[in-house]
């Protein structure tokens, strides 16, 4: 296998044929498991065509395992990342981390594509909150 990513919140690998393979692990793992499988369920449910498809969930060792969207993007207009973000949330689910680091490319139809849900927003047909992982702000407050 090879590995994509090592940090203290994932273990990230592709194996030779090509899948990949997400262990999650440190702070609220087992929240940010739960929470990403929430997301790409719901995104296979409504049809969505540029996610990872989930293949296999192992909730005792908080692993996935999806089908793979293609490399990472180096350089995409800014114009476009938002479109695509924001065309995800057409299929239910609003991704939390609009960084370019979660946009893949795929070359077998030259689609970009959305990865890593761990903190996403599912919502429902009418828009309300299902389940979220969302890092709220933390209010200041004077002394």
């Amino acid at each position: 296998m090879h590995e994509i990513k090592d940090t203290a919140r994932a273990l990230v690998r592709i194996s030779f044929d090509g899948l990949v393979h997400k262990t999650f692990r440190g702070y609220m793992a087992k929240e940010r498991f739960e929470n990403e499988v929430c997301a790409l369920r719901r995104l296979e449910e409504k049809g969505c065509p540029f996610v990872p498809h989930l293949l296999e969930v192992d909730a005792q060792k908080l692993k996935i395992l999806t089908t793979n969207c293609g490399m990472r993007v180096d350089r995409l207009n800014p114009q476009r990342q938002k479109e695509v973000f924001d065309e995800l949330e057409r299929y239910g689910v609003r991704h939390e981390d609009r960084e370019m680091r979660n946009i893949t490319y795929r070359t077998s139809d030259g689609r970009f594509c959305v990865i890593d849900f761990e903190f996403a927003t599912v919502l429902d047909d009418q828009g309300s909150v299902v389940a979220s992982l969302k890092p709220s702000p933390i209010p200041y407050e004077r002394t």
